[in-house]
């Protein structure tokens, strides 16, 4: 059947090249319509041309992508990454399954993170290095830059864009955080069907746009989980890309009564928060996931389908305006990872990856090669047999990995650029090896890891290592120079009496704790 596909595909075969691999799909079915006929006038049957058409569109066919969104998932929260407290059998089991990355990294908070996915762009590039529309510190000694633009740019060929070319159905459902208003909703950027949630984590607390009837009770995790499955049962017969954006584990940790009772009565594990509320929404998260993986090898999909599991940013431990009260809400803990979202250090941007690519990942397998949220881009792509469109793109596809955890990608460093105040003080940083360098704005410091040996960052290397840490810092400072980075300038306003007021930017006044106090605690359904 080798000229039947090189008719319809471009003779992929022998050129290994997988941008050709789009000719099928980006030309329509011109190229299958010319196959029929050129068969029939051979002499073949209808009903046996039509056979091998359909034989060769499906050993052609790209593969099926569900990318699994979780928000605020931390990088020791799960059985997989060696968690002991909570219990999550489904993701566990779909890691045995998978290739799992250790050094995995986003963006410190959420919506960085989703524009670099959908874009392949470094946020310092996108300008866009805070979450939307952000809050500030009116009187701190800097005063930091504001995302432009408040959204995703439409002038970017968006991810779900450069695969709808390339044939794919594509959806979005869940949290967006990209933009607000019409013209910023996941349909304008590419995706052929949306629905976009906010709120609470049960209904009637939670709201979706277009709005849906749901019934009150029904969790959100399910709520999306369904509109996935019914999507990908829709879409069976052509490849498809599912973005499945779960709020959950963000707060407030709703869960029901029985599964916070289920871990109330759970002995603590000594040195993690063992918060039976959180330990309930995740089991409902695994149950979810276990349940989506269930569909799709019951829709006979498995061997078709590419499926990636990934957290927005590392996960929280308390809320930004009241860390260390020791009478708030501990949520989570990211050790032996140092920190929490919204933070430069480990606990804030290394993140749980789990890729199963039948056929490619090696079950059971584990990659330590650093990889980037803006990796997945390219990725995709590659996997979609679509060249990246002709823009910038920062991020390196991650096949090589898939094949051979070992291997190397073409790079030797990754860096991350959040010059805001959060969970910690605004920065950036630079990774090469084993090695991290910090830079701090407010006081022009710079501390330096080696990660091998000291994953928790106690030990701070710079003035041990003065050589590295110039090299370092230099290399950081062109690449901030090269991606036109926004930086914060010392504040007029600064003010040691008020600088850790937190003030909300859609609103331009101080953020009221006591209201988010009464929004945030957990609720039982």
């Amino acid at each position: 059947m080798g000229a039947l596909d090189e008719l319809l595909f471009g003779g992929t075969d022998e050129t290994g090249d997988p941008a050709a691999r789009s000719g099928w799909r980006t030309a329509g079915r011109a190229g299958a319509s010319l196959a029929v006929a050129v068969m029939l006038e051979l002499g073949w049957s209808p009903s046996a041309a039509a056979e091998q058409i359909a034989a060769a569109e499906e050993e052609n066919r790209s593969k099926n992508v569900v990318f699994a969104l979780i928000d605020d998932l931390g990088w020791a929260d799960l059985g997989a990454y060696g968690n002991e407290f909570n219990e999550t059998p489904h993701i566990d089991r779909f890691a045995e399954e998978s290739m799992l990355f250790t050094d995995a990294y986003a963006a410190p908070v959420c919506s960085p993170t989703r524009a670099a996915l959908m874009s392949g762009q470094d946020t310092a590039r996108l300008n866009l290095t805070s979450f939307i529309p952000g809050h500030w510190r009116p009187f701190e000694v800097l005063d930091e830059p504001v995302n432009r633009p408040q959204h995703l740019p439409h002038d970017l060929v968006a991810l779900p864009e450069a695969l709808s070319d390339a044939g794919y159905a594509t959806a979005h459902y869940g949290k967006w955080h990209l933009g607000s208003g019409g013209q910023h909703f996941p349909t304008e950027h590419g995706f052929d069907e949306a629905i976009v949630t906010g709120g609470r984590h049960f209904a009637p607390d939670f709201h979706t746009s277009p709005s849906h009837d749901v019934e009150p009770g029904t969790a959100l995790i399910d709520f999306l989980t369904d509109r996935t499955i019914d999507f990908m049962e829709r879409h069976a017969d052509q490849p498809f890309f599912v973005h499945l954006s779960h709020y959950a584990v963000h707060i407030p940790i709703d869960t029901t009564e029985e599964l916070f009772q289920k871990y109330d009565a759970k002995e603590p594990v000594e040195g993690y928060p063992s918060n039976p509320y959180y330990a309930g929404m995740l089991e409902q998260l695994d149950d979810s996931f276990g349940r989506l993986l269930d569909a799709i090898d019951e829709m006979g999909l498995a061997d078709d389908t590419v499926v990636i599991f990934y957290s927005d940013n590392g996960g929280l431990v308390q809320r930004f305006d009241v860390v260390g009260d020791e009478d708030a809400q501990v949520v989570t803990s990211n050790a032996p990872l140092r920190d929490e979202k919204g933070s430069l250090y480990e606990g804030g941007v290394r993140v749980p990856l789990i890729v199963r690519y039948p056929g490619m990942t090696e079950p059971g397998s584990q990659c330590a090669e650093p990889v980037l949220v803006n990796d997945f881009y390219p990725t995709l792509a590659e996997i979609a047999g679509v060249s990246p469109p002709g823009q910038a793109v920062d991020g390196l596809s991650m096949l090589p990995l898939f094949e051979n955890p070992e291997a190397s990608l073409a790079r030797d460093a990754i860096h991350m650029h959040y010059p805001h105040y959060h969970h910690s003080r605004p920065g950036s940083f630079i990774r090469q090896g084993d090695w991290k360098l910090i830079e701090f704005f407010d006081d022009n410091s710079l501390e330096l890891y080696n990660l091998a040996e000291d994953i928790g960052e106690e030990h701070n290397l710079a003035r041990e290592e003065p050589e590295r840490a110039a090299r370092m810092w230099h290399r950081l400072a062109d690449w901030r120079q090269a991606r036109q980075a926004a930086m914060p300038a010392p504040n007029p306003r600064f003010d040691p009496e008020r600088r850790h007021e937190w003030w909300n930017r859609r609103q331009h006044q101080p953020v009221n704790s006591d209201g988010m106090n009464q929004h945030f605690n957990p609720r039982l359904y």
